[in-house]
């Protein structure tokens, strides 16, 4: 079942916290749950299905479904890691397009920086993949699984880390602009290269913010988003693909991506071409260069030339990409971020961004998710979105 045209996004918000002491992670889902549906001239009484990932403690989604007071038809707490948030946008739009709910709710929460989480732990013994057996006496880390990952990008095409350099820039040159970031300093590839090596080849500003906060999003029916005055921008085509180790049979150099992207084309009914606003996760810098090449903005290998031209700057690139300052400079809410690329991009289709970030005439947008590592096994998930009235 195609979900072209047959659901909106209608309200979004992101919560303006980074660091939120004395405040619980349930009260954070309803802070920004109440954003989101005022934002779209709804009521929490209009909510009719709800989507959550691992962020929601106990029983996820049902624990907070009781905690905010909501009815519901229907319940999802599918867990992608940080994609998990573009995937419930595809299941909200599949569930309304088949008639089961009109108003999906939304919600990410976290506050790993008021709860001093260590972001680049151990893997953890409890809860590991079946695999990890077999990795954990190697004592994999986030940052050495995206380390390694970059390393070998770097033989394999001639990636250098003044290309991986240039995505740092392009996200502070935006992050500028945004009261609520974390790293509101332009920086230069100078000041990302002597960044201390935390996992060679990433350095320290090659990684992404650890910040609490989250956001929200409502999903609506055709006839519902016809009511609301708030306008509403039309979800075109979506994908998801997961990627894994493959039995060993595993190369580093690409993404998830490489399926959720051309899934998310064809249904949509557009090309690369025609996006005029990219957001893309940004946990790392390698993160960013591996998915454009798989989402098709440039040839494989290419990624780190095409980044280093200042692709990214808007004003400036072919890719305006992640106008609020992305993980790298924003926020980074609850280990996990893909929410906020999904809000970015909303508010590029609405002509709402930042004015000197707002890309002109932005009629079709990209929202892009990861989840996981992106040298183990990861969740990918591409959302393409039309501006009202285009």
């Amino acid at each position: 079942m195609t979900i072209r045209g047959k659901a909106y996004i209608a309200g979004v918000y992101e919560h303006p916290l980074r660091e939120a002491t004395g405040k619980t992670v349930p009260q954070l889902h309803a802070e920004v749950a109440k954003g989101a549906l005022e934002d779209a001239g709804l009521s929490k009484n209009d909510v009719d299905a709800y989507y959550c990932a691992g962020d929601v403690p106990g029983m996820g989604g049902i624990n907070q479904a009781e905690y905010m007071g909501l009815n519901l038809r229907q319940i999802d707490s599918t867990e992608t890691g940080g994609s998990s948030y573009v995937v419930h946008v595809n299941h909200a739009a599949q569930a309304i397009a088949a008639g089961h709910c009109k108003v999906a709710l939304i919600t990410l929460a976290g506050r790993p920086r008021a709860d001093a989480k260590e972001k680049y732990r151990v893997r953890p013994g409890g809860g590991a993949p079946a695999d990890y057996g077999f990795e954990g006496p190697f004592r994999p880390t986030v940052t050495n699984m995206y380390g390694m990952a970059a390393m070998r990008h770097m033989y394999e095409f001639g990636t250098t880390s003044e290309q991986l350099a240039w995505v740092k820039v392009a996200a502070s040159h935006h992050a500028q602009y945004n009261e609520h970031a974390m790293l509101r300093d332009v920086v230069s590839v100078e000041d990302v290269l002597n960044s201390p090596v935390i996992a060679d080849p990433l350095h320290r500003l090659d990684c992404c913010v650890v910040s609490d906060g989250g956001g929200a999003i409502i999903v609506v029916a055709p006839e519902v988003a016809a009511d609301l005055k708030r306008p509403c921008v039309k979800v075109l085509g979506a994908g998801e693909a997961p990627k894994h180790l493959n039995g060993g049979k595993v190369d580093l150099t690409y993404s998830g991506a490489r399926w959720s992207g051309p899934a998310a084309f064809e249904e949509a009914g557009v090309t690369p071409a025609d996006i005029k606003y990219a957001s893309i996760y940004d946990s790392f810098t390698i993160t960013v260069v591996e998915t454009i090449e798989d989402l098709g903005f440039c040839e494989k290998g290419q990624g780190g030339p095409f980044v280093a031209d200042g692709n990214l700057i808007s004003g400036v690139g072919k890719l305006p990409f992640n106008t609020d300052g992305g993980g790298l400079c924003n926020n980074h809410p609850s280990d996990r971020g893909g929410i906020t690329k999904v809000i970015e991009a909303v508010r590029q289709l609405r002509g709402e961004a930042h004015p000197k970030v707002q890309v002109p005439n932005c009629d079709v947008a990209l929202a892009h998710g990861t989840g996981g590592l992106l040298g183990s096994r990861m969740g990918s998930a591409t959302l393409i979105m039309e501006a009202p009235g285009a």
